[in-house]
C-alpha cells in the first residue's frame, strides 16, 4: 500500500471516529484504532457548528445562514422520500417506484425536492460540495468503495438508507456496515 493510500485512509479513519465521538457512540461501536495510528488529532468542534478540518474553517463560513435553512428542508424532503422506500426491492439500473438500485434510490429522493443528480453513483460522487465526514448532515450523500461504486442517504445518528445490491431491500442501517475502511466520500447536492 502507498504512503499516500495509508495517508487517505487513516484521514478517512480519523474523521469517521470523530463523527461516531460526536453522536454519542459508544466506544465498543467504533472502529479500533490501526495499531500505532493516533487517537485523537482533529481540533475539537465549534459546538453547533461542524469543522472542516482540512480547510481549517466552519461550514458557517463558506454557507450563508438561508442556504443551509433551504438545504435542509430540501434534504428533510429527500430523506422523507428514501425512508418511504424501506423494504422495497433492490434491483440493478432501477430508479423507481417499485424498486431501486443504490444511486437510483439516491436520484429519486433528491429529484422529489427539486434537484436533479446524475444517475450513476461514480458521476454523483462528482455533483455537489465536497463534505468531510466529521461534518455530514442529514441529507449528504455518502460514497463507499474504492471507485465510489455504492451511494446512500445519511439519515443522521451514523446511519444511511440506501439499496444494499440485488435480491436486498431499501434499509436504514450504520454508515459503518461494510467497516470504516469502505467509506470512500461525502457530497452535499443541492
Amino acid at each position: 500500500m502507498s504512503g499516500a493510500v495509508k495517508e487517505r485512509s487513516r484521514r478517512k479513519l480519523l474523521q469517521a471516529r470523530e463523527l461516531l465521538s460526536r453522536q454519542g457512540t459508544p466506544p465498543w461501536q467504533s472502529p479500533p484504532p490501526a495499531p500505532g495510528e493516533p487517537t485523537a488529532t482533529l481540533p475539537p468542534p465549534v459546538p453547533g457548528e461542524p469543522t472542516d478540518p482540512a480547510a481549517g474553517g466552519t461550514f458557517a463560513e463558506a454557507q450563508a445562514p438561508d442556504s443551509r435553512a433551504a438545504y435542509a428542508g430540501k434534504a428533510a424532503q429527500a430523506l422523507g422520500f428514501a425512508r418511504a422506500q424501506i423494504g422495497r426491492p433492490c434491483v440493478q439500473g432501477a430508479s423507481g417506484p417499485g424498486s431501486y438500485d443504490c444511486s437510483g434510490l439516491t436520484l429519486a429522493a433528491w429529484r422529489t425536492a427539486g434537484v436533479a443528480l446524475p444517475r450513476t453513483a461514480r458521476e454523483q460522487a462528482g455533483h455537489g460540495t465536497e463534505v468531510p465526514l466529521t461534518a455530514l448532515e442529514p441529507g449528504d450523500l455518502v460514497f463507499f468503495h474504492a471507485d465510489a461504486g455504492h451511494v446512500g442517504l445519511y439519515a443522521g445518528n451514523g446511519t444511511i438508507v440506501h439499496a444494499p445490491g440485488p435480491g436486498a431491500t431499501v434499509r436504514e442501517e450504520s454508515v459503518f456496515f461494510a467497516g470504516a475502511q469502505a467509506i470512500h466520500s461525502a457530497r452535499r447536492p443541492a
